[in-house]
C-alpha cells in the first residue's frame, strides 16, 4: 500500500461561497502532544493541519527525559523530528498564531467544515475537527532570581531533572503543604537536601521526624532572592530575609500549573480545577473528547504529563478523532445511497 499523497492541500469541498479547502482536521499546538496527533490522522489518510506559535512549555529544558529512545533530546530536536514524520504521511505543519475560532452554523454531513480558525496574520482555515494542544504555562513564587533560572537550576520534577543534579546540594522552596513530601522525594537523587519553609505550613511533629530521619535541614523564614554565578551563570544559593545565604546547586519549586480557556469555553467545553491541586485542566473524557468535535491533548488536558505521556495522550486524541470522522463519513455514504 503507498501513503497518502504528501499534499499541502486538503479536500476540496463546497462550502459557504461554493468551494472553499476544508481540512479533515486542524492542531493548535506543535508540541509532542499536538504532533502525535497529527502523525495519528496522517497515518490514518485524514488531511490534518498543524498550527504552531513556537512557544512550548519546556524550551527552557536542555533535554527531554524518560522519554524512550529520544532521552536527553534537546526539545527543539524533538519537535523537529516530530515535525518530518508528520510530514511523511501528508499533514502540513504551519507557524503561527490562533487568535479566535468559531463554530460554524448547520449540520453538516459528510466532508464540510464545522470550524473557522483566524490565525494571527488573518488567515482563516476551516475544518471538520480540532485537537488543541496548547500546554500549559507555569506560574512561579515571586521570588527574585528565581525565573531567570528556570529549566536550568530552577526545577520542577524530579523524574525530568533529578539526574542531572543527583547528589548536589539541592535546596526545596515550600509554597503549599506539600513542600515536605517534595523534599522527602528530591532525598531519592541526592543526601543534601535543604527544605527552604518560606511560605510552607510548619511541618507536623511526624513530618519533623521523617526529614530528621532522612537526614533533610529545615531552614525557616522567607527567600527573598535567587543567587547565581555572574560568570558562569549556574545558581549558587538562596538569600533568606534576614541576610543569611544558603548555599544550593539546585532548587525545586512546584509551579501552579494553568491552561487558557479562551478559546475552549465558547466551544462547549470546560476548564476547570485539577483534583490533583497542581492548577488548571481541560475537562475532557479519556480519548481527549472535550466537546462536540473538539478534543484536548498534553498539559491542556493533563498538567502532570511528561512529554512520553502528553505524546500518548495525542495519539488517542487523533485515533478519537479519526473515528468520529469515520461515523460521519459513513452516515453520509448512507444518505448519499439512498438517494
Amino acid at each position: 500500500m503507498t501513503n497518502r499523497p504528501a499534499a499541502d492541500e486538503a479536500r476540496e469541498t463546497p462550502g459557504r461561497d461554493g468551494s472553499e479547502t476544508v481540512w479533515d482536521a486542524v492542531v493548535v499546538g506543535g508540541g509532542a502532544a499536538g504532533l502525535s496527533a497529527a502523525l495519528s490522522l496522517g497515518r490514518a489518510r485524514r488531511s490534518v493541519l498543524v498550527i504552531d506559535a513556537g512557544q512550548p512549555r519546556n524550551a527552557p529544558a536542555e533535554g527531554v527525559h524518560v522519554f524512550l529512545t529520544r532521552d536527553g533530546t534537546p526539545p527543539a530536536e524533538l519537535a523537529r523530528l516530530g515535525r518530518l514524520d508528520v510530514q511523511k504521511y501528508g499533514g502540513v505543519v504551519r507557524p503561527g498564531t490562533v487568535v479566535s475560532v468559531r463554530r460554524l452554523p448547520g449540520e453538516p454531513l459528510g466532508p464540510a467544515a464545522r470550524f473557522a480558525v483566524t490565525l494571527g496574520d488573518g488567515t482563516e482555515v476551516l475544518a471538520r475537527r480540532l485537537v488543541f494542544s496548547t500546554g500549559a504555562v507555569d506560574e512561579l513564587p515571586d521570588v527574585p532570581g528565581l525565573r531567570a533560572q528556570w529549566g536550568r537550576g530552577i526545577i520542577h520534577c524530579p523524574y525530568c531533572h533529578g539526574w542531572e543534579v543527583r547528589d548536589q546540594r539541592i535546596g526545596v522552596l515550600g509554597t503549599g503543604p506539600r513542600a515536605v513530601f517534595q523534599a522527602l522525594l528530591f532525598r531519592q537523587w541526592s543526601d543534601r537536601i535543604t527544605l527552604l519553609l518560606h511560605d510552607a505550613p510548619e511541618p507536623t511533629p511526624e513530618e519533623r521526624e521523617q526529614l530528621a530521619a532522612r537526614g533533610i535541614e529545615v531552614v525557616t523564614g522567607r527567600v527573598v532572592r535567587v543567587l547565581s554565578d555572574s560568570g558562569s551563570g549556574s545558581l549558587t544559593g538562596a538569600e533568606l530575609a534576614g541576610g543569611h545565604v544558603v548555599p544550593l546547586a539546585a532548587i525545586a519549586v512546584a509551579t501552579r500549573i494553568v491552561v487558557s480557556d479562551a478559546m475552549l469555553v465558547p466551544l462547549g467545553a470546560a476548564v476547570a480545577e485539577h483534583p490533583s491541586g497542581a492548577g488548571t485542566f481541560a475537562v475532557a473524557d479519556e480519548f481527549g473528547r472535550a466537546a462536540d468535535g473538539v478534543w484536548v491533548a498534553g498539559n491542556l488536558a493533563n498538567p502532570m504529563a511528561q512529554v512520553i505521556t502528553a505524546a500518548a495522550s495525542g495519539v488517542m486524541a487523533g485515533a478519537a478523532v479519526n473515528a468520529d470522522l469515520l461515523m460521519e463519513d459513513t452516515a453520509a455514504a448512507v444518505a448519499a445511497r439512498r438517494a
